[in-house]
């Protein structure tokens, strides 16, 4: 990202970063430069040192630095890699640079492993502790891409830079480096100033400098508007009043400045925030739905990483209050930058501080404003927005109009047209549709003549349909919304599938499975099979009933109760291991304290005959033999660890001998 805040903050990562030099004198005598910012020149001699084989580690750190900072990713990627096969100690900071730079070419699996590498370095940071409480997040933010969205290049950009996009009134408002002048060394680019184009039917007017006394000879750039259109906060270099002014490093900071709307439509009246120092930057203003909430970026005192996202009030008269960081669940030891509040309230950023795609990558914490203005704690969850806004290179300058559903950002992807771009594209209606059958659990039979009914997140009930002879069933579903799908039968039991629908068009499928309720019994049949009763457990070498055991014989004891003329014979089966002696003995002590808990229950002794057949009625190969007892599994052998009560009469129908 070439933008005005990226060299700022720059500034402080190399300034901070030592500058001594152990090689050749050929890197000394481009020292100067490289503090200056000249990177275009040092890293060409820099990479004639390394192509010669000299190796060190300040050598790799500057010149993978050249390449990182101007987003030069595969060359960053080659020149830390070399830096790491070195294995001397070296900032973890490096690791971190590493790790973005893989990212930029997307070899994520390598990416990642840095990113570990990082976080066993500083666990404390919070950029490893968020990657490492998303180690699936590649996966995560598949999910919330739009594959269905393709963004156009604005027809205005141009071969230089253009950025960083707000609406005013019918036109848009952005930064750009088309204004010819004098040039920025880091780039060779003309300084950014803040322009204005009318949107028309067909697209776009002609582009003018904005009007009034906002554009100077140094960069302006991320304009927001107050709701009554007669104040512009926009960001500025330290320049106010003719005077330039730079920090103890030297460096010229960014500033935040307020202009105000004058009868003849231009912007004068520029007023310098009072919170602004030549010490620190604080730049891309943001405002609320109200007006009364300003967020920007900020290295001041009390930030967390190289660059935060702050929020501030702000007066009626278009004054400031006092700055309040939004705190580590938002800011990281990264750079969080250029702050976005939709109409919502929703806060949109972009950060180097999170996993992500790419360098950048845009973030949403839903609602944030309102808890902001609620005085609420600073838990504010965040998400990667995904494609097609985030790629792997630099994202940035989010900004949307849910009303015309019009969304705007930047990017310094490959395909455009300059070193940054601004790119568009509207939202796409988002109907969702449900789609499913109703079917029986066990045999998958289509269950004809079912309602199925859609509820709300809350429990209301939308709509209700009965499937035909296909059990199939549709509805139409909005984005974004919590819903629940039940289906109903006589005689089943329901089933219902509940779920969150995407911010994208699909079809969902859903499968709803009725368990039988009401089931016809007759004579040889399993009562255990019937209920959906388990293994009848009992503790080792015991025959008495156990508390869970007590439950399923409940359910036997139901049944028997509703139908007085109904008999059973109890059954109990074991496994082939132990004697066959022993097996057959457990089993009828195991068949008879059935029978007997039955019995104590009330049941008539005459209805119930038990039986324990030991090993002899195995119902798969787990035999013991020798040839047998090795190949069959645990879960094998259980399935032969049963209890039956078949029913050998009801209603004066009896059952043959089984």
């Amino acid at each position: 990202m070439r933008t005005v805040y990226r060299y700022i903050l720059l500034a402080i990562v190399v300034v901070s970063t030592s500058i001594s030099f152990a090689q050749q004198g050929k890197i000394q005598s481009v020292k100067n430069d490289y503090r200056d910012f000249a990177y275009v020149k040092t890293s060409e001699v820099l990479l004639e040192v390394a192509n010669k084989g000299y190796k060190s580690v300040d050598l790799f750190q500057k010149l993978a630095n050249s390449y990182y900072f101007r987003n030069e990713m595969e060359d960053a990627s080659k020149w830390y890699g070399e830096l790491m096969a070195l294995n001397e100690v070296i900032d973890p900071e490096y690791y971190f640079r590493y790790a973005l730079a893989l990212k930029g070419i997307k070899n994520y699996d390598e990416s990642d492993k840095w990113m570990k590498k990082f976080n066993d370095l500083k666990p404390d940071d919070m950029r490893g502790r968020a990657f490492m409480s998303k180690v699936d997040y590649r996966e995560a933010i598949e999910e919330l891409s739009r594959e269905d969205i393709e963004p156009e290049n604005l027809e205005i950009n141009t071969e230089l830079s253009d950025f960083g996009t707000t609406e005013y009134e019918n036109s848009i408002v952005f930064a750009s480096s088309r204004g010819g002048g004098r040039k920025y060394r880091w780039n060779d680019q003309p300084y950014l100033d803040l322009y204005s184009v009318e949107k028309t039917e067909s697209g776009f007017g002609e582009v003018n400098e904005i009007q009034g006394k906002v554009n100077t000879k140094f960069h302006e750039s991320s304009a927001v508007f107050s709701p009554n259109g007669q104040y512009m906060f926009f960001t500025r270099n330290n320049f106010f009043n003719m005077k330039y002014k730079e920090d103890g490093t030297g460096v010229n900071r960014l500033q935040l400045y307020r202009a105000t709307l004058s009868e003849d439509g231009t912007w004068d009246e520029i007023h310098s925030i009072h919170f602004n120092s030549k010490e620190y930057s604080v730049a891309h203003p943001a405002l609320n739905l109200l007006g009364n909430k300003l967020y920007f970026a900020s290295d001041m005192p009390g930030t967390f990483g190289q660059s935060d996202i702050f929020v501030v009030d702000v007066n009626d008269d278009g004054t400031l209050g006092e700055p309040e960081n939004l705190g580590p669940s938002i800011n990281t030891e990264g750079q969080e930058s250029f702050p976005f509040v939709n109409t919502d309230g929703d806060l949109y950023f972009s950060s180097n501080g999170y996993p992500g795609l790419g360098g950048f990558d845009v973030f949403k914490s839903e609602d944030l404003d309102a808890k902001v203005r609620a005085g609420s704690n600073r838990n504010f969850p965040i998400e990667n927005i995904g494609k097609p806004v985030n790629s792997e290179f630099d994202d940035f300058g989010y900004y949307e109009n849910l009303v015309t559903k019009r969304v705007y950002f930047s990017s310094n992807r490959e395909g455009g047209k300059g070193s940054d771009d601004i790119y568009t594209f509207e939202i796409p209606e988002c109907e969702q549709l449900v789609v499913g059958t109703v079917q029986d659990m066990d045999t998958d039979e289509l269950l004809p003549n079912s309602t199925v009914i859609l509820f709300d997140g809350e429990g209301n009930e939308l709509e209700r349909t009965i499937v035909g002879e296909d059990a199939a069933f549709q509805f139409s579903l909005d984005c974004e919304m919590e819903y629940l799908v039940r289906g109903e039968k006589e005689t089943y039991t329901s089933d219902e599938k509940r779920f969150t629908t995407p911010n994208r068009k699909q079809e969902l499928r859903l499968q709803l499975l009725l368990d039988k309720d009401e089931q016809a019994i007759a004579p040889c049949d399993d009562l255990a099979k019937i209920l959906d009763i388990p293994i009848i457990y009992f503790d080792f070498d015991k025959s008495n009933i156990r508390y869970d055991a007590e439950i399923e014989l409940q359910k036997v004891l139901a049944v028997l109760n509703k139908y007085p003329t109904m008999t059973i014979d109890i059954r109990s089966h074991t496994d082939c291991r132990g004697t066959e002696s022993y097996n057959e003995s457990l089993s009828e002590r195991r068949a008879q304290s059935t029978r007997k808990y039955l019995i104590d229950n009330g049941i008539a002794s005459e209805r119930l005959t038990a039986k324990g057949y030991g090993e002899y009625r195995l119902v798969n190969d787990c035999g013991c033999e020798p040839t047998n007892e090795s190949s069959c599994s645990e879960a094998e052998h259980q399935l032969n660890r049963r209890s039956e009560f078949i029913i050998t009469g009801i209603n004066g129908e009896t059952c043959p001998e089984k």
